[in-house]
């Protein structure tokens, strides 16, 4: 019988291949796209199992569960390192839980969560318990779903700069979600995602390099409109998901 870490190194060659096919169509490689595996509905042995497969970085939506999880790791001397992002909705009361252990916030949705996250970094930074701004990126809806969170586009080029200026943070770039089960919406929104961008890099006379986009559903379609990181998880750590 196939072990899970068997089964889960299959789906990563699996997933690889879908990547290369998709970024191909696009004129572009592999290595321009970073796969987050997002660990939020596992636990840690499964995520010692991708790791065996190859995964390098892992993204959580719940501050405590992310502390758990590295906390966890730490323990064993044997594996390589590797990086964990923090993916979901970022409440105030949670944010010195994830400075200094998250490598890349996603999910800067909001002026209010952007000064908050600046704030608090720059205290630690001065204290020297921080060597610098934290990374994060830009919640964008760009879909314009009512259920979704985030800075709407007008939101986003109305305090750019302002964004821009906070000491305690540095934007790397956007984030978005795309309507689940609709492939041209998707594509519509990931598009719109990169116009986004390109057009804050002329008026901020700033890169942007990062585009997370794409999920299990749909990290093909962002893959060909420029993703740059895909947040991957049933697909990933679900056997039952259907590799397509």
């Amino acid at each position: 019988m196939e072990s899970y870490t068997d089964l889960i190194a299959q789906r990563r060659a699996a997933i690889d291949e879908r990547l290369e096919r998709a970024l191909a169509r696009a004129g572009r490689r592999i290595d321009e796209v970073t796969v987050v595996a997002v660990s939020k509905t596992v636990g840690t042995d499964e995520v010692i199992a991708a790791i065996q497969a190859g995964y390098r970085v892992f993204g959580e939506n719940r501050p405590q569960e992310l502390v758990r999880k590295m906390t966890d790791l730490s323990r064993y001397d044997d594996l390589p390192a590797v990086r964990f992002d923090m993916i979901g909705n970022l409440q105030t009361n949670k944010i010195n839980a994830v400075l200094g252990r998250a490598a890349l916030i996603h999910s800067i949705g909001s002026l209010h969560l952007a000064q908050a996250v600046s704030s608090r970094a720059q205290r630690r930074i001065d204290a020297g318990e921080l060597e610098g701004p934290v990374n994060v990126l830009l919640e964008v809806n760009v879909s314009g779903e009512e259920s979704k969170s985030g800075f709407s586009p007008d939101e986003v080029r109305r305090t750019a700069e302002e964004l821009m200026e906070l000491s305690g943070i540095s934007v790397h770039g956007l984030m978005t979600m795309a309507p689940r089960g609709d492939k041209d919406a998707a594509r519509k929104t990931f598009s719109g995602l990169r116009k986004l961008r390109d057009e804050l890099e002329v008026s901020l006379g700033k890169r942007l390099p990062e585009l997370s986009c794409g999920m299990s559903e749909d990290f093909e379609v962002a893959c060909e409109e420029g993703s740059t990181i895909v947040r991957l998880g049933r697909v990933v750590f679900d056997p039952s998901f259907a590799l397509q």
